[in-house]
C-alpha cells in the first residue's frame, strides 16, 4: 500500500502559499517550498503541475477560505465590507498574495469568475428587490464594496501625515486600534453610500 500523500501536500500547499505571498510567481522558488516542506521537489511537480498552476491552486484555496471566514451577503453590503476589512488587516499575508496574482496573474480565470458568480447574482436579487441600488452593474457593485475593503490594505495605504499643501507635518496621532477603527467606520459609511438605493 503506497504512503498517504495528504499530508506532504499539505505541507507542500502551507510552504508554497508564503514563499507565493513572500515573492509572487516569479520570485517564488520550488527549491526553498520544497525545503520548508520538508519535502522532495519532484513531489511538488507530480502533485500540483508547474509553478503557476501551484499559484493558481495557492490563490483559488486562500480565496476559497476567504469567502468561508467572511460569508457574502447583499443585504448588507456595508456590513460585509466591515468584516472583510478586519479579516484583510488581521492577514496581511493573504492581502500580498492577493496583489501578486493581481499583478503576475491578471485576467478572470474560470475559477474566479465561478466563484464571482453567485455574488453577482445576489447583487442583482438585491438590487430588485430595491435593497441596492440599480444605478450600478452587479459587478461593478462588488469591484466597489471590495476595493473599498481593502483600500487601506498593503501598500494603498495613504500617507497619515501628508498635509493637503504638501508640508510635512507631525500632528497628534491616534493609536493604531483606533486609526483601524476610524478606517473601518469610513469604509462602512462610503460603501453604503454607493449602494444605497
Amino acid at each position: 500500500m503506497p504512503p498517504d500523500s495528504t499530508a506532504t501536500k499539505a505541507r507542500l500547499l502551507a510552504a508554497a502559499r508564503a514563499e507565493f505571498a513572500r515573492h509572487g510567481v516569479a520570485g517564488a522558488r520550488v527549491d526553498r517550498i520544497a525545503a520548508a516542506a520538508k519535502a522532495n521537489k519532484r513531489l511538488l511537480y507530480v502533485y500540483f503541475g508547474n509553478k503557476c498552476e501551484l499559484f493558481d491552486l495557492v490563490v483559488a484555496e486562500a480565496l476559497g477560505q476567504l469567502a468561508d471566514a467572511v460569508p457574502f451577503t447583499a443585504d448588507d453590503l456595508p456590513g460585509y465590507a466591515g468584516a472583510l476589512f478586519d479579516h484583510l488587516t488581521a492577514h496581511p499575508a493573504l492581502v500580498r498574495l492577493i496583489a501578486w496574482a493581481l499583478l503576475e496573474r491578471p485576467g478572470p480565470t474560470a475559477a474566479r469568475v465561478a466563484d464571482c458568480r453567485p455574488a453577482a447574482e445576489a447583487v442583482a436579487d438585491a438590487q430588485a428587490r430595491g435593497v441596492v441600488t440599480a444605478a450600478l452593474e452587479p459587478a461593478d457593485v462588488l469591484a466597489l464594496t471590495v476595493g473599498l475593503a481593502g483600500a487601506w490594505s498593503h501598500t494603498a495605504a495613504p500617507p497619515d501625515q501628508a498635509a493637503p499643501d504638501g508640508a510635512r507635518r507631525a500632528p497628534a496621532r491616534p493609536g493604531p486600534d483606533l486609526r483601524r477603527a476610524q478606517r473601518r467606520a469610513a469604509l462602512t459609511r462610503a460603501v453604503g453610500a454607493a449602494t444605497a438605493p
